[in-house]
């Protein structure tokens, strides 16, 4: 075995005997051989990976792959970034943690996403997938009333606040507060994850406002956005009592907002036709009534006639 100061690699002597050869090619580009083969040929998968980052970068560049499937480094890189930052905060988070937690080495991550940058852009789109697909099994899709729907997606929301902060929270409501200036891929990522949730409740708020005809001036749209502002600040003070609490009461809140922007017309035509009640008879009316009863009545005076 033999280390390499600059590297910290260990290789063994089969690979010290690499009789590396460049060749030119018809193009003028430079490749580097083994023998017959390119040094890209003659390694497997599982020792380019033990490359240290430097060498591999300059020998090999990455190439687009195909999804690895559940449990390969990519997926477990993925399901990394979204623990680790959700939990540390984006800056906090390091490609040495990502790795360790995954269980892969830098080699790996590097031939996957060239950058931490990358990776988290790539997370903001994992966690869109994943939450679609958390969303669109929900039961409240089953109903037909579209309020209903919009009354069960906050109740929804509510039953997912179990764990840790870090484990309710929302990843790209994470990544955007730290990076929207400095990481413009990122916040673009991230804006892609919350608008296209908010989306999805903005048809039923359209199908609600149609249903109950609410010509309002704010549309489906502003307050599809209003929900999740609403959520998004509320995990922002979870973060800050270490508690979901706070979430829990800003759902009830929102809930009965909704409520009232979508009063339903009956209600309010008994509301507004609603006349007093009258003492059933043979019944005693209340002690109070019968007080305001008996007071002598004030006669308004007229002013010119006082004097």
């Amino acid at each position: 075995m033999r280390e390499f100061p600059f590297t910290g690699c260990v290789v063994t002597r089969q690979r010290q005997r690499f009789a590396l050869a460049r060749p030119r090619s018809s193009c003028g580009s430079t490749t580097m051989s083994v023998g017959r083969k390119t040094l890209k040929d003659s390694l497997t998968a599982d020792d380019l990976a033990q490359i240290p980052t430097g060498w591999y970068a300059a020998a090999v560049k990455p190439q687009p792959r195909e999804p690895t499937p559940s449990g390969g480094a990519r997926s477990k890189l993925l399901e990394a970034a979204v623990s680790i930052i959700r939990r540390k905060g984006y800056a906090a988070t390091s490609v040495d943690e990502l790795c360790a937690w995954a269980g892969v080495t830098k080699g790996a991550f590097f031939h996957h996403f060239p950058s931490k940058d990358s990776l988290a852009v790539a997370a903001a789109n994992h966690w869109t997938e994943s939450s679609e697909a958390l969303f669109a099994a929900a039961p409240y899709h089953r109903f037909d009333d579209p309020l209903d729907r919009i009354l069960g997606y906050l109740d929804f929301r509510k039953a997912l606040l179990r764990g840790d902060v870090a484990e309710f929270t929302c990843l790209a409501g994470t990544m955007v507060q730290e990076a929207y200036v400095t990481h413009p891929d990122i916040r673009h990522a991230c804006d892609a994850c919350i608008g296209g949730h908010a989306a999805k409740v903005e048809s039923d708020i359209a199908e609600a406002m149609k249903l109950y005809q609410r010509g309002a001036p704010w549309t489906a749209e502003s307050l599809a956005l209003h929900m999740q502002a609403v959520l998004q600040g509320a995990f922002i003070l979870a973060k800050a009592k270490g508690n979901a609490a706070v979430v829990e009461a800003s759902i009830d809140h929102l809930r009965r907002y909704i409520e009232l922007l979508f009063r339903r017309p009956k209600e309010e035509a008994g509301r507004k036709h609603r006349r007093r009640r009258e003492p059933v008879s043979g019944t005693e009316s209340s002690p109070r009534r019968r007080q305001r009863s008996s007071a002598p009545k004030r006669h308004l005076i007229d002013p010119k006639t006082a004097y």
